[in-house]
C-alpha cells in the first residue's frame, strides 16, 4: 500500500535534483569531455558487488575503477552514442580474470570500436591474462618504466606419494577409470603419463587463444604471435620494438598524448565517467520503477564440495548450498535460477545431497547452470540437477568418476614414539582406522564401494542428460574436458557468456528482460585449505573430486570463478 506513495515521491526528489543541477550541467556542457577515463584492476566481477553499508577502513577506490563488467558496458552504450566522444583511455593495474571474462570485456570493447570510437590502453604492467585485454585497443601505451611478462602459460602437477612415505604416511585408495587422476596426488610418486597429456591439452587450447588475440589485435602472422610469446618477459624498450606496444608514455603525460589541455602546474586531465555525466544535460538516470524489475537468483557452488555447514576456507558446504536454494526457490519474486558452480568436486555425498536440491528448485522454477572456470566431478554432479548447463569456451568441464580410499598415520606414529593396537569384532570393524591400511576383506569392500558409486554417478548424468549409462561411461572414467569439447560430448548444452546466461534464464520463466536485478544467495568467498582436505580424507570416503581441475586453477592460466 506505502510503496506505490513511496516510489512517486521518490522519483519526485529525483526529478527536483535533475531539475535544479541543470544549469550548472548546461554551464558544464561546454566542456564536456572528448576522452573518458576507466581503470580495470583486480578480479572485475560480472556484476557490482553489494556495498557495505558500515565499513569503516580501508583505501577508497580510485575513482575511475570499473565496479563490473556491466557497469562497464552500460557506460561504453552511453559514450558510443555521444557524437562528441572520440574515445576512452583504458588504464590496466593487476588484472586477475579468467579467459570467460576477459573475452566478455574484449567484447564490449569490440562493440565500443564499432561504433566508431577510439580505445586507447595503458599500463604499467601487464601479464600473459591481461595483455589481450591491453593489446585489444586501437593504441598500446606503456609505462617507460613498465613491462610486459608475455610468457605464455604453464600449468603445475603435483605428486605427494613419495614425500607422505617418507614421513610414514600411506594413501590407500580405489579409484574408477584411468583418467580418474586425483588419488595420484597422493600415491604416485611422478606425475602420470594421463595427468600430463590431460593438462596439455588445455593449456594448448588456452596457448591457440592466445596466439589468435595477439595475431589479430597486433596484426601478425600465427608464427609470429608465438615468437612474440617464446621471446617474452618484456621490458618496456623491447616491448616498443617488438610492436607489442605503440608507445612509452609516463602516467602524467597521457592527457598530452590525447591531445588535452592542461591548466597551469596541472598534469593534464583524463576525466572519468562520473565527471563525464556531471557534464550532461540530462544524464541518466535511475528512477523508481512502478513495475519491479525481474529478479534472477544466482546461488553460488564454489570451492571443494563438503558435507556439513560452514565452509570457512575454499569449500562449497553442502548445508549452506541447499539453504540457499531453498531461499532462492522460495523467494516469490525470483523468476529463476543461475547455479553458478566453481567447483572442482569433492564428497560425493555433499555433491549428491545439492544435485537433489537444485532439482527440488527446478521443479519450481528454471534452473540454469553457468560454468565460467571449473565444474568437475562432484561440481558437475551437482550441476545437472539444472534444465540446462552452459560453459565458458575453455572451461573445464566433466571427470565423472569417484575414488574412495584412507590415509594411513601408523608409521608416522611410530616415529614419533606413538604405539597403537587395534583391538576390532567385526571383519571391517578397523575399515576406518587410520593406524594401518586395507585388509585384504576391507579391501575387497572398497572396491565394491568404488564399483557401485560410480554406477550410481553414471547413472544420474545419464538420466539427466538423456543418454544411456554407456554413451556417459565412454565420456567418464574420469575424462576432463574444456567447454567447447563438453558440448561437443554433450555433457554441456551451450556455450556462452555470464550475462548471456542470466538473460535466457528469464526467456525461460517468461519474464524476458535486459534490465533484472540479481540477488545473489551463498558465499562464493571461501579459501582452498589442503590441510582440511587431508584432514577429511583420514577416514574411507566417496569422493568426486579432479586434481587435473585443482592443478589448472592454482596455475597462472586460471582463477577462481568469483563474481
Amino acid at each position: 500500500m506505502l510503496r506505490l506513495p513511496f516510489l512517486l515521491l521518490t522519483n519526485l526528489l529525483l526529478g527536483l535534483r535533475l531539475l535544479l543541477g541543470l544549469p550548472f550541467r548546461l554551464m558544464a556542457a561546454r566542456k564536456r569531455p572528448t576522452w573518458i577515463r576507466f581503470r580495470l584492476a583486480g578480479e572485475l566481477p560480472y556484476r557490482p558487488r553489494p556495498v557495505q553499508r558500515f565499513r569503516f577502513g580501508g583505501a577508497a577506490a580510485e575513482p575511475a575503477t570499473v565496479t563490473s563488467l556491466e557497469a562497464l558496458g552500460r557506460a561504453l552504450k552511453v559514450l558510443a552514442a555521444d557524437p562528441k566522444v572520440e574515445g576512452i583511455l583504458l588504464e590496466l593495474e593487476g588484472l586477475g580474470i579468467p579467459d570467460a571474462k576477459r573475452e566478455a570485456l574484449r567484447t564490449l570493447l569490440s562493440d565500443f570500436q564499432a561504433a566508431g570510437k577510439r580505445v586507447v590502453s595503458w599500463a604499467v604492467m601487464v601479464d600473459t591474462d591481461a595483455y589481450p585485454v591491453l593489446g585489444a585497443a586501437d593504441e598500446v601505451l606503456l609505462a617507460p618504466m613498465g613491462r610486459v611478462e608475455l610468457v605464455g602459460y604453464a600449468a603445475e602437477a603435483t605428486v605427494l606419494g613419495e614425500a607422505f612415505g617418507r614421513v610414514g604416511i600411506h594413501a590407500h585408495f580405489a579409484r574408477r577409470g584411468d583418467y580418474k587422476t586425483a588419488p595420484e596426488l597422493f600415491t604416485d610418486g611422478k606425475v602420470s603419463d594421463i595427468q600430463r597429456q590431460t593438462l596439455e591439452s588445455f593449456l594448448d587450447e588456452r596457448y591457440g587463444v592466445l596466439v589468435e588475440a595477439i595475431s589479430s589485435d597486433r596484426g601478425k602472422t600465427p608464427e609470429e604471435a608465438r615468437a612474440l610469446i617464446d621471446s617474452g618477459p618484456y621490458s618496456a624498450k623491447r616491448a616498443l620494438e617488438a610492436g607489442l606496444v605503440d608507445g612509452l608514455v609516463h602516467e602524467a603525460d597521457l592527457g598530452a598524448h590525447l591531445g588535452l589541455e592542461a591548466k597551469k602546474d596541472e598534469e593534464p586531465p583524463v576525466p572519468t565517467y562520473d565527471a563525464y555525466l556531471a557534464t550532461l544535460a540530462f544524464p541518466p538516470v535511475k528512477w523508481r520503477r512502478l513495475r519491479r524489475k525481474p529478479r534472477l537468483a544466482v546461488v553460488d557452488v564454489a570451492g571443494i564440495i563438503i558435507p556439513g555447514s560452514g565452509g570457512a576456507g575454499r569449500f562449497a558446504a553442502a548445508d549452506s548450498v541447499v539453504k540457499a536454494l531453498r531461499k532462492a526457490g522460495r523467494d516469490p519474486r525470483a523468476k529463476a535460477v543461475v547455479l553458478a558452480v566453481g567447483s572442482p568436486g569433492g564428497s560425493a555425498l555433499a555433491s549428491e545431497q545439492i544435485l537433489e536440491a537444485v532439482k527440488r528448485v527446478a521443479k519450481q522454477k528454471p534452473v540454469i547452470a553457468y560454468v565460467d572456470q571449473i565444474c568437475a566431478s562432484g561440481g558437475y554432479m551437482a550441476a545437472i540437477g539444472a534444465k540446462e548447463i552452459w560453459s565458458a569456451p575453455h572451461a573445464v568441464v566433466g571427470s565423472i568418476g569417484i575414488f574412495v580410499g584412507k590415509f594411513e598415520y601408523g608409521e608416522l606414529l611410530e616415529k614419533l614414539g606413538i604405539h597403537r593396537t587395534t583391538l576390532a569384532r567385526g571383519e571391517n570393524a578397523a575399515f576406518f582406522s587410520s593406524s594401518r591400511g586395507f585388509t585384504p576383506h576391507e579391501r575387497a569392500a572398497l572396491e565394491r564401494e568404488v564399483e557401485e558409486g560410480y554406477q550410481s554417478f553414471l547413472e544420474l548424468v545419464a538420466q539427466a542428460r538423456g543418454r544411456t549409462k554407456e554413451e556417459i561411461h565412454q565420456r567418464a572414467e574420469g575424462r576432463v574436458y574444456s567447454g567447447l569439447r563438453a558440448k561437443e560430448a554433450g555433457l554441456v548444452d551451450r556455450i556462452g557468456g555470464f550475462e548471456e546466461v542470466c538473460r535466457h534464464a528469464l526467456d525461460e520463466a517468461r519474464v524476458p528482460s535486459d534490465d533484472f536485478e540479481l540477488v545473489r544467495y551463498g558465499d562464493a568467498r571461501a579459501r582452498l585449505s589442503l590441510l582440511k582436505l587431508l584432514m577429511g580424507a583420514a577416514h574411507p570416503a566417496t569422493y568426486a573430486f579432479c586434481t587435473t581441475a585443482w592443478s589448472l586453477q592454482r596455475s597462472r592460466a586460471f582463477r577462481r570463478f568469483d563474481d
